[in-house]
């Protein structure tokens, strides 16, 4: 599982990958921005000042209130965005995996090159919305739960990394198995590796609550996804299963 996120990174300097990377940073750049205006906007929509406890301390706080509620706003607003980030950016990626993929497979697997079904455009744009609206929903239910344990020696913030973890190693799956085989053998293959995903999407996660590691982190997330999933056991038995008689051969 390291190794594969080795080679992603070795493959940086190459100029192919390279315009995959800057449309990778392009992205993240644009969601980290979104996802800001987004948490701004819910936490302007809440009236702080009329909630238990809290009115009654902005007020006793008199003249320093506004500046400590200011503060607050901006940590809450940042923290709504670190916390969202990791799977907006796989929503976003997930977009433009098939040049990932395919400048992945050109360099390291030439044999497989050319030879994976492209995602349609629609197809995409569906599972990245799909994802995308489970993943939040999730993380926000489960957002008590992380303030709760955040002071439990950091417990809150392992919870955000298995809670996370298993979703973006899930979809970092799936949307590379979609390339190669039907979906009754991919859910079979990614039950059988189960924890192996759980551990790569938590790896994957850590990388990118990083500043600025997390710019790269999604395109090296699927890049090295792609490794993961050529080195799997029994692989092309899987890929085989439902397949045209065509493309058993």
């Amino acid at each position: 599982m390291i190794n594969a996120f080795v080679k992603a990174v070795e493959q940086l300097p190459e100029s192919r990958f390279r315009n995959v990377v800057l449309i990778g940073i392009l992205g993240a750049i644009g969601t980290l921005f979104a996802l800001f205006s987004v948490a701004k906007w819910a936490l302007n929509q809440v009236p702080w000042t009329e909630l238990w406890l809290v009115g009654p301390v902005f007020e006793w706080m008199g003249s320093y209130g506004d500046e400590v509620g200011w503060i607050s706003f901006i940590i809450g607003a940042g923290g709504l965005t670190w916390l969202l980030f990791p799977v907006a950016a796989v929503a976003v990626i997930s977009l433009f995996l098939d040049s990932i993929c395919e400048a992945v497979e050109q360099r390291h697997y030439p044999q497989r090159y050319g030879s994976a079904r492209a995602q349609p455009l629609v197809e995409g744009v569906f599972g990245a919305l799909k994802f995308l609206a489970v993943t939040i929903a999730l993380n926000v239910a489960v957002l008590p739960l992380y303030l709760l344990l955040i002071w439990v020696l950091g417990a809150g913030a392992f919870l955000f990394l298995i809670v996370n973890g298993y979703l973006i190693g899930r979809e970092f799956f799936e949307l590379v198995a979609a390339r190669r085989m039907a979906p009754g053998p991919a859910k079979r293959l990614r039950r059988a590796h189960r924890l192996r995903l759980i551990l790569f999407g938590m790896l994957a996660v850590f990388l990118m609550s990083i500043p600025v590691v997390n710019l790269v982190a999604p395109v090296l997330a699927a890049a090295a996804m792609v490794h993961f999933y050529e080195t799997l056991p029994r692989r092309a038995e899987f890929e085989a299963q439902d397949a045209p008689p065509a493309e058993r051969k």
